[in-house]
C-alpha cells in the first residue's frame, strides 16, 4: 500500500514506496518493458468490434478524423497525469487527482475508477466466454449447436478458465507483474492484426456498400464511446509509470510515444481494412465475418488470453481504488494500513473475482454495458485530467500567454469531457430502452 494518512485532518497522502517485506524500493521496469504494459491496458477485445464501429460513424474517413482529433485530447491527458503524479510522487490514478485537486476530488475519482473497473472485469469475462462459444462452434457446429458436453458450456469455459489463468495473476502487490504477461497479449493482438491484414489483401467476397458519409451528423458521435473504451489506459497508466526503474517523465514519454503508435496501427489498420473488406455486411465481432478456418481459429483463442492477461490490470486499479475509499472511510494509521494491507489485498482480489465471475455467468449481453463503460471512460480521460491541469495553471504565479492558452483549454477539456459523458450516456440508456425486453442477442453464435 501506498498511502499513509493524516492523523489530525483524516486526509490521506501517497508515500513513495512502502512494501511491508522489503525496506528498500523494488528494481522496476524499463519503458520499453512498461510500454507493453500500457498498451495491454489499451488494447482489448474492443478492437474487434472497431471496424462496425467505423460503419456507424460514416466510412473509414470520418471515422478516422474523429479518432485523430480524440487522440490529441488522449495523449495530452497522459502526460498531465504524469506530470500531475511527480508533484507528490502518487502511485495511481486518484492519489495523482488529490496531489493536485485534493480529497473531495479524489474520493469521487476513486469510486468512479472502481465501477468502471468492476464493470470492465466483468464484461472481459463475458468476452471470455464469447471467444470460446465461437471456438466450439468453428471446431464442431453440429455438436455445440445439439447436446454438447458440459466443456463447451459457456459457464464450465468461463469459471473453470478462469479460475485457471486469471486467478494466480490478482495477488500480486505491485503491476509490473503482469510485464510478461501483458507482452503474450500484446503478441495475440497483433497476430489479429496481421490476420486482418492478409485477408485483406486476399481473394474474398464481394464486400457490402462502403459507406463514405455518416447518415446523420449526430452518427459521428457513435464512435466515440468505441474510442474512449479502446484507448483507455488512464487509470493504470499511473500504477505503470510508478513501477518504472526510472521514474522520469523522459523515459514515461519514450513509453507512452511507442504504446500510442502501437494502439493507432492496431485499431486503425484492423479497423479500415476490415470494414472495407465487408462493408455493411461486418458484424460486431470482425472474426465472426470470415469463414471459419485454422488462421481464424487461432485468433479467436488469442483474444480469450489477451483478455485473461488484461484482467488483472483492471483488477489491481480497481483494488486499489476500493483501499483509497476504505482507508478514508475508517481513517487508518499508517500502522494500520501497513500490518492490513496483505490480508485487505487477499480478500478484496478473491472477493472481487467471485462476483465479476458469478454475474458473468448470469450477464448474457454486454452491448449497452459497453457504451456505457465508454461513456465513463471519458471521464478519465477528460474530466479529471482537465481539472488537474486547470489546477495546476491557476496556481501558477505568472500569467502569459502561454500559461492563458492552457487555462482555456484545460477548460475546454472539462466541458468536452461532460459534453462525451452526457451523450454517450444517453446514447446507451435510449439504446437499451429501444430494444428492452428483446431476447439476448444470441445471433453472433448462428446454429
Amino acid at each position: 500500500m501506498s498511502i499513509q494518512v493524516n492523523a489530525e485532518s483524516g486526509e490521506l497522502t501517497p508515500l513513495v514506496d512502502i512494501d511491508v517485506t522489503t525496506p528498500q524500493r523494488q528494481k522496476g521496469s524499463s519503458w520499453l518493458s512498461s510500454a507493453f504494459l500500457v498498451v495491454n491496458a489499451a488494447l482489448g477485445a474492443g478492437l474487434l468490434n472497431f471496424p462496425q464501429a467505423y460503419h456507424q460513424a460514416g466510412g473509414v474517413v470520418v471515422a478516422i478524423v474523429i479518432q485523430s482529433v480524440f487522440l490529441v485530447f488522449i495523449v495530452v491527458a497522459i502526460f498531465t497525469l504524469g506530470y500531475s503524479s511527480d508533484k507528490k510522487q502518487s502511485e495511481n490514478y486518484q492519489d495523482t487527482v488529490f496531489a493536485v485537486c485534493g480529497t473531495k476530488a479524489r474520493n469521487a475519482c476513486a469510486l468512479s475508477i472502481l465501477l468502471y473497473c468492476f464493470g470492465t472485469c466483468i464484461t472481459f469475462l463475458i468476452i471470455i466466454g464469447d471467444q470460446w462459444e465461437e471456438f466450439f462452434l468453428f471446431v464442431d457446429k453440429s455438436t455445440f449447436c445439439n447436446d454438447s458436453p458440459i466443456y463447451m458450456n459457456r459457464t464450465f469455459t468461463i469459471i473453470v478458465t478462469s479460475c485457471l489463468f486469471i486467478m494466480p495473476m490478482i495477488y500480486p502487490q505491485r503491476i509490473d507483474f503482469l510485464i510478461y504477461a501483458s507482452m503474450i497479449g500484446v503478441v495475440g493482438i497483433l497476430y489479429v492484426v496481421g490476420l486482418v491484414t492478409i485477408k485483406y489483401f486476399l481473394p474474398h467476397p464481394e464486400p457490402g456498400p462502403v459507406k463514405t458519409s455518416p447518415d446523420s451528423w449526430i452518427d459521428v458521435f457513435l464512435v466515440v464511446p468505441d474510442i474512449c473504451f479502446a484507448y483507455q489506459c488512464h487509470v493504470s497508466i499511473i500504477p505503470i509509470y510508478s513501477c518504472m526503474e526510472k521514474r522520469n517523465l523522459k523515459e514515461f514519454s519514450k513509453t507512452v510515444t511507442l504504446a500510442m503508435i502501437l494502439c493507432v496501427l492496431t485499431y486503425t489498420v484492423t479497423a479500415a481494412l476490415g470494414y472495407l473488406m465487408f462493408g455493411d455486411k461486418i458484424t460486431s465481432d470482425i472474426l465472426l465475418s470470415f469463414q471459419p478456418d485454422v488462421p481464424t481459429l487461432i485468433a479467436v483463442i488469442l483474444i480469450a488470453v489477451k483478455t485473461y492477461t488484461t484482467y488483472p490490470i483492471l483488477l489491481f486499479c480497481g483494488r486499489a481504488a476500493f483501499d483509497c475509499l476504505w482507508i478514508a472511510l475508517w481513517k487508518m494509521t499508517d500502522e494500520q494500513i501497513i500490518a492490513r494491507e496483505r490480508p485487505r489485498r487477499l480478500t478484496v482480489s478473491t472477493i472481487w473475482f467471485a462476483i465479476t465471475l458469478l454475474l458473468a455467468v448470469f450477464i448474457p449481453n454486454i452491448g449497452v454495458v459497453i457504451q456505457i463503460l465508454g461513456a465513463f471512460a471519458a471521464i478519465f480521460i477528460f474530466i479529471f485530467p482537465g481539472m488537474c491541469l486547470l489546477k495546476v495553471m491557476v496556481e501558477r504565479e505568472e500569467t502569459t500567454r502561454w500559461v492563458k492558452f492552457i487555462l482555456y483549454f484545460s477548460i475546454a477539456f472539462i466541458v468536452l469531457g461532460a459534453f462525451i459523458f452526457g451523450l454517450t450516456l444517453t446514447q446507451a440508456l435510449m439504446a437499451d430502452i429501444k430494444n428492452h425486453g428483446a431476447k439476448a442477442d444470441k445471433s453472433r453464435f448462428t446454429c
